[in-house]
């Protein structure tokens, strides 16, 4: 005997589904607007978290264009962006860390990108970081990617801490980490710069 699911599955009974899964931050993805094959880390009604795709990569180059969304970052030349793309889609291969792209749930819309890393300074702890379009800011995205990338690592990994650093004059994203559940630390000091240092951990977080 065959049966057959839409015996069972109204498309009443399906919308009812996807709602609850959706309030759970359970990621659903479209046929018509997401490749099968690129992994999402994070969705709720307003953004989504998910890998790039190859033909994102303008998308991608054209957010460091804006001088106010890199007067806080390393200088880097259009050259070395598209490399960072080219890495960022070579690491999905390789485990749960890398530069992923934020897209509004609705339109898909491009908001801004965010990583996940070890952090390079202190065997053992994570490390995030966001890039938003200007546009963006001020809307409270900021501090609910944080928290979303946070949940990440404390699911995905095994690890206690998740750190993130920012210069000492960037107090926006100061306020962001401290609203999204961070702790400031002492200042991080490199051989070449100062960088506000801020932690949270995973006993911190609801998972």
């Amino acid at each position: 005997m065959q049966l057959n699911v839409q015996h069972f599955i109204t498309p009443e009974i399906f919308q009812l589904i996807k709602v609850w899964l959706m309030k759970y931050k359970f990621v659903i993805l479209s046929f018509h607007h997401y490749n099968l094959h690129m992994r999402s880390l994070y969705q709720d009604q307003s953004f989504i978290i998910r890998e790039f795709s190859a033909e994102e990569q303008n998308l991608f180059c054209t957010l460091f264009e804006d001088t106010e969304v890199t007067k806080y970052l390393p200088y880097r030349s259009p050259e070395q962006y598209i490399e960072m793309f080219e890495i960022a889609l070579d690491d999905y291969n390789k485990g749960p860390f890398g530069r992923f792209g934020i897209f509004d749930s609705k339109t898909n819309d491009f908001i801004g990108m965010c990583l996940v890393r070890d952090f390079a300074d202190v065997p053992g702890q994570m490390e995030i970081g966001y890039t938003l379009c200007r546009e963006y800011w001020g809307k409270g995205i900021a501090t609910e990617v944080s928290r979303a990338l946070v949940q990440y690592c404390f699911v995905a990994t095994e690890g206690n801490e998740v750190v993130a650093v920012t210069d000492l004059d960037n107090i926006g994203s100061q306020k962001v980490l401290e609203k999204a559940g961070f702790s400031r630390l002492d200042n991080l000091r490199r051989t070449d710069r100062e960088l506000a240092y801020y932690k949270v951990e995973r006993s911190e977080v609801a998972i």
